[in-house]
């Protein structure tokens, strides 16, 4: 019997996460399989993968053939490199930080509430905004700008007569 290891695909239509499976290579794709070996969610970030590998390394000893996207899963994970003797036998599997508690995220929401301030609304309408800008600046003093000194009405009448004596003077 021709053994294959594969991917059985789950889930929605649009999120799907698969089984990594053995199965006989003449079964249909999500047909009877011999036995369950892991999980692979691709939805995921980093892709969620699981794998067996006591069972991935005694299925690939017997002979069972991975296909070619669950040959790159094994690779990942390492058991393709163990299985082969090929050197990076840890593989390189990503894992996703560990979530943080609902009930401490709670915690912390409930103290950054603490701290916000006590006075009614936080946002002020436009007149509220005016009205309080008024109150809280200082009166400012209106300042008068008196305009440079522009000529007097006397040295323009002189230098316009000094001009007018020059000129019948040559």
């Amino acid at each position: 019997m021709a053994t294959k290891i594969r991917l059985m695909r789950m889930g929605k239509i649009r999120t799907p996460y698969y089984r990594i499976v053995v199965t006989d290579s003449r079964k249909a794709r999500n047909g009877l399989s011999i036995e369950e070996i892991g999980r692979y969610s691709p939805s995921a970030e980093p892709s969620f993968i699981e794998v067996n590998s006591e069972r991935a390394l005694y299925w690939l000893g017997v002979g069972a053939l991975p296909t070619s996207a669950v040959e790159a899963i094994l690779k990942i994970t390492g058991d393709w490199q163990k299985h082969k003797d090929l050197p990076g036998k840890e593989g390189t599997l990503r894992h996703a930080e560990p979530r943080v508690h609902k009930s401490v995220a709670y915690e912390a929401a409930v103290k950054g509430a603490m701290n916000e301030p006590k006075e009614g609304a936080t946002t002020l309408k436009k007149k509220a905004q005016e009205k309080l800008a008024a109150k809280s600046a200082p009166a400012v003093e209106a300042v008068v700008e008196t305009p440079a000194e522009t000529p007097s009405v006397e040295v323009i009448e002189s230098t316009a007569a000094e001009s007018v004596a020059t000129e019948a003077g040559e």
